[in-house]
């Protein structure tokens, strides 16, 4: 999060802190701009000057969330040991660290709300889905394989994402070991 030299958080954090903590609460369907200048401790006015618009806003909201995610990719590649599918076992593991469970959840989950209302609010994400897949298909050992082992996890956190998954902890456990393993080790002729 961006501090100025003093190591406090910019309008524009407070704002999008505000605006996220209010989204898990109530949803970005009943966001509203004077919700979150209170909640940020601002007028409407400081609200405006970052954020002239509730879309700008959820925009703003949508970009922090990729650039997070972009993050933890980074943090995770320096992590991961060298092996077969590489950036797809980054991509898999990043994807079920922030979508399973906690407020990143609930977030996402918001905006996947408010999109409904403005389906181009996921342009951005839209593109960052072609590019990562153009990268696992490009910089994999096995590319059926880590594409099938990215789409295994796209599902299971869409599923847990929505609350929607039928899966018990023994069950989520099994299914991401599967997927590592095909990541690891591809799919058997």
């Amino acid at each position: 999060m961006l501090e100025n030299a003093r190591g406090r958080k910019s309008s524009r954090e407070k704002i999008l802190d505000a605006a996220a903590e209010l989204v898990a609460e109530i949803g970005a369907g009943r966001l509203t701009l004077e919700a979150v200048a209170e909640r940020a401790g601002l007028s409407k006015g400081g609200l405006l000057y970052n954020f002239p618009t509730k879309d700008a806003l959820l925009q703003a909201m949508i970009q922090r969330m990729i650039d997070q995610v972009a993050e933890a990719r980074e943090a995770l590649r320096a992590q991961i040991g060298p092996g077969p599918n590489l950036e797809a076992r980054v991509v898999t593991t990043s994807l079920l660290n922030m979508y399973c469970g906690g407020k990143m959840q609930e977030i996402a989950t918001g905006m996947m709300a408010a999109a409904a209302e403005n389906p181009r609010l996921l342009d951005p994400v839209r593109q960052v889905i072609s590019a990562t897949v153009e990268q696992i298909k490009t910089s994999s050992d096995d590319a059926e394989s880590a594409l099938l082992g990215w789409l295994a996890v796209q599902g299971l956190s869409n599923l847990e994402m929505h609350n929607l998954s039928p899966f018990s902890d023994e069950d989520r456990e099994r299914i991401v070991g599967m997927i590592n393993r095909l990541l690891t080790k591809g799919i058997a002729p």
